[in-house]
């Protein structure tokens, strides 16, 4: 299906959304990677009540998929078919105090602004988020974290809507958080969470935070065209020191290149294509398994069609 024989679909029920609607909409621009061909349709409603209606409306067999600030994610050349819903910062971006402990954020707040208001809060354990370049429903999907600390650790209640539009309510327990994932259904599109700090000293915690941003700096290529982490650690492994081992330090296909800085991150480094990436990583990944034995997993989530003869055979054993 394309833009246009979607919008033909849909046609007169689309007249009371308020949000912005982009047929064959080019991914590239809103992923970091700045590749991918073009959603259908993109959807970014303007609050969660048009989201609703939006999804009241949506006919069962349209496929709906959710992405973030584009950070950690890879778009294949031959684009999404169905919708892709983006939440808005507008719309989902409010961050507020709701007692002396806990803070309510909507699902389009960056992480990092999450610790900083948490650090305006006086609240300690949220430092972490000042390091992930991300957004807070990317964070609740995949239980992000760093330097010791994870979403679930800060997570009290979760506020979802379903694929016919109706209000969930998840308590830490139903996300069913292990590492880097949630067992929370997949077709949920997370809209706000509740999250519980400790009464910290301010001038610790801004001492923590400049601590994650010094590490960032120091061992990570921020500046560059990046997904962040491309694959998961094996415990009690680190990727990059298996890929390190693996001689892939540096290692590139067409315009993708392992990070020389830090090779657990692809850079798109000369007009890489989304094929170019993805062969790379399964590259990487059947490297690192020959010469240690350990079967690395994408971390980056992959979205989309491979454009016709430029298909990615994934590596299994």
């Amino acid at each position: 299906m394309s833009g246009g024989a979607l919008k033909d679909r849909l046609g007169s029920a689309l007249d009371g959304i308020r949000g912005r609607l982009t047929f064959d909409a080019p991914m590239s621009r809103i992923t970091w990677f700045q590749v991918g061909g073009p959603a259908d349709l993109l959807f970014q409603p303007a609050d969660e009540e048009d989201l609703a209606d939006f999804l009241q409306i949506l006919p069962a067999d349209v496929p709906l998929m959710v992405v973030g600030i584009g950070s950690n994610l890879l778009v294949r050349d031959g684009g999404i078919e169905g919708v892709v819903v983006r939440l808005s910062g507008k719309g989902f971006g409010q961050i507020e105090r709701v007692s002396e402990t806990r803070l309510r954020a909507g699902a389009a707040a960056p992480d990092k602004r999450l610790a900083a208001a948490a650090l305006d809060a006086g609240l300690e354990g949220f430092a972490f988020y000042h390091g992930i370049p991300g957004a807070i429903g990317g964070a609740l999907r995949m239980n992000a974290g760093a330097n010791g600390t994870e979403t679930t650790d800060r997570v009290v209640e979760v506020r979802a809507l379903d694929r016919k539009g109706k209000v969930h309510i998840l308590s830490h327990a139903d996300m069913g958080y292990t590492y880097r994932h949630s067992q929370a259904c997949d077709e949920l599109i997370f809209t706000t969470a509740v999250f519980e700090g400790v009464p910290g000293d301010a001038d610790t915690i801004r001492q923590q935070m400049d601590d994650v941003q010094h590490h960032r700096e120091t061992v990570q290529p921020i500046r560059e065209k990046t997904g962040g982490s491309t694959f998961k650690n094996p415990l009690p492994h680190s990727s990059w020191k298996l890929i390190d081992e693996a001689g892939m330090r540096g290692f590139r296909v067409g315009g993708a290149q392992m990070s020389e800085m830090h090779c657990n991150f692809m850079l798109n480094v000369d007009a890489a294509t989304g094929y170019h990436l993805e062969t790379l990583g399964e590259a990487v990944r059947r490297r690192v398994f020959e010469n240690s034995g350990v079967l690395l997993e994408w971390e980056i989530k992959r979205l989309g069609r491979f454009e016709a003869g430029r298909e990615v055979e994934a590596f299994r054993l």
